[in-house]
């Protein structure tokens, strides 16, 4: 960090996915406003989260991170939340089993309320109206009204965020100590799997070396450890992010984001000149940054060089996100790039971004398959370069969505219809996910044994 850097100032700068607040008035309000409130998590919270990145750079631990594309008020449920909680708890104990390290979670939740577009503008029947740029910008509902951005709309998100944020925290102190048991989970979607055999053999071996722990020990894995859950979020609307942006006690010159532990830059809004960099260098967060197809090697190292010049471990996890047909052209020179710098990073694959497709009626989709081909190629080619994939970074619910096809029910285009619930990006679903989990599992256990 610099003299130079304030949490004000990114204004200097230029900043991709612009809009305008027509009252300036009331933007400074609700501001104020934000400002006074108290930070969501804190820097001891953030800086236990950097450690364990730190140790997933090495090669000690595995990260997941996976929830929701873009989260709705409307969702700030104890079951939408319990649900999302516990698919990413059981695919945490699969992947433990299949990496033989300790997992860390780390949710797109309690914060994940606004989303980059491709287009500033959307045109019904004629009438351009904003685009929807999430809760936490404007409304989904296609009017004027709606559509406005409305500054009043953070402090619904901080409130919205805060309430997640408490019933979790009181889920994580209470246990789920029921989920620790796999014959409890619902697996009837294994019956239908090719691999079911395979599935049923992770699935015994998890819940038989749980069973083995709580029986040496005495008690259940639930009294014993305390569940930690991390946030994350794209930190778009920098408005929000700065007025959270504390310089708490006994930390010296370091500023931290306290409305969320790990933010993360989108692959829309990294440019090195541009206002979200300029805000990220001066955080002490661990941060993500996406990387797409258009990263070059050295515009990355120069992007390291910005954010990290310190080459802190664990400052820096680099989610790449290019899709199954183009992981192998795009990934390995910049793993390459970040070998021959020596920088710290944690590589992270996000096999959802770069795989998305549209069907003939024009619903967004996404395939298992390619999902799983990318994820798949992730590993291999990280392995063949000496380097190590730290984590892997899914959109999903713990719901009975039928956003993505494939998976072990073979879902198809004919089934998006029955419940496709997404207003942005496609999910999978709480059986997706789990199966994609164990497929997982049995790739970093057949690695290890090799």
């Amino acid at each position: 960090m610099t003299l130079s850097w304030t949490p004000e100032t990114w204004k200097t700068k230029p900043r991709e996915q612009q809009f305008n607040y027509p009252d300036p008035t009331a933007l400074q309000s609700a501001l104020a406003e934000l400002q006074a409130l108290p930070p969501l998590v804190t820097s001891w919270e953030i800086e236990t989260l950097k450690s364990q990145l730190a140790e997933a750079a090495a090669g000690k631990r595995f990260i997941l991170q996976g929830g929701d594309c873009c989260e709705r008020f409307d969702d700030c449920r104890s079951n939408v939340i319990t649900n999302k909680l516990k698919i990413l708890l059981k695919m945490s104990l699969v992947l433990v089993y299949g990496s033989n390290k300790r997992v860390t979670r780390v949710g797109r939740f309690a914060g994940q309320y606004a989303k980059p577009r491709s287009a500033a503008l959307e045109t019904r029947d004629g009438v351009s109206l904003p685009s929807y740029r999430g809760d936490l910008i404007n409304g989904i509902e296609f009017t004027k009204e709606a559509r406005t951005p409305d500054p009043r709309l953070m402090i619904r998100g901080y409130g919205r965020s805060a309430l997640t944020l408490n019933f979790i925290r009181a889920l994580a102190e209470g246990g789920f100590a029921d989920l620790h048991h796999p014959e409890l989970w619902d697996l009837s979607f294994v019956e239908h799997a090719e691999k079911s055999k395979e599935y049923m053999e992770i699935v015994n071996a998890v819940g038989n070396a749980i069973r083995f722990f709580e029986t040496v020990m005495g008690s259940s894995l639930g009294d014993l450890n305390r569940i930690d859950f991390y946030t994350s979020h794209e930190a778009l609307l920098l408005e929000y992010e700065a007025a959270q942006t504390r310089n708490p006690p006994r930390r010296g010159d370091r500023w931290y984001n306290l409305c969320t532990h790990f933010p993360w830059i989108g692959d829309r809004t990294r440019a090195l000149g541009g206002a979200h960099v300029e805000y990220f260098r001066g955080i002490a967060n661990p941060i993500g940054v996406k990387v797409g197809p258009s990263m070059k090697p050295d515009e990355l190292i120069d992007l390291l060089n910005t954010l990290d010049p310190e080459d802190e471990p664990g400052r820096i996890t680099l989610i790449h996100r290019f899709g199954a047909g183009k992981i192998e052209k795009f990934l390995p020179p910049l793993v390459e790039a970040v070998q021959r710098a020596e920088k710290t990073v944690v590589w992270c694959c996000d096999p959802m971004h770069g795989n998305t497709i549209s069907t003939q009626s024009g619903l967004k989709t996404r395939d298992f398959a390619d999902i799983l081909s990318e994820l798949t190629q992730a590993f291999d080619i990280h392995a063949r370069l000496g380097s190590i994939l730290g984590g892997v970074h899914f959109e999903l619910t713990g719901d009975n969505v039928t956003e993505c096809i494939g998976g072990a029910r073979g879902l198809c285009e004919e089934d998006l219809g029955r419940a496709y619930e997404s207003d942005v990006d496609p999910r999978l679903n709480y059986e997706q996910a789990l199966e994609m989990a164990l497929l997982i599992a049995k790739k970093m256990s057949l690695k290890r044994q090799a």
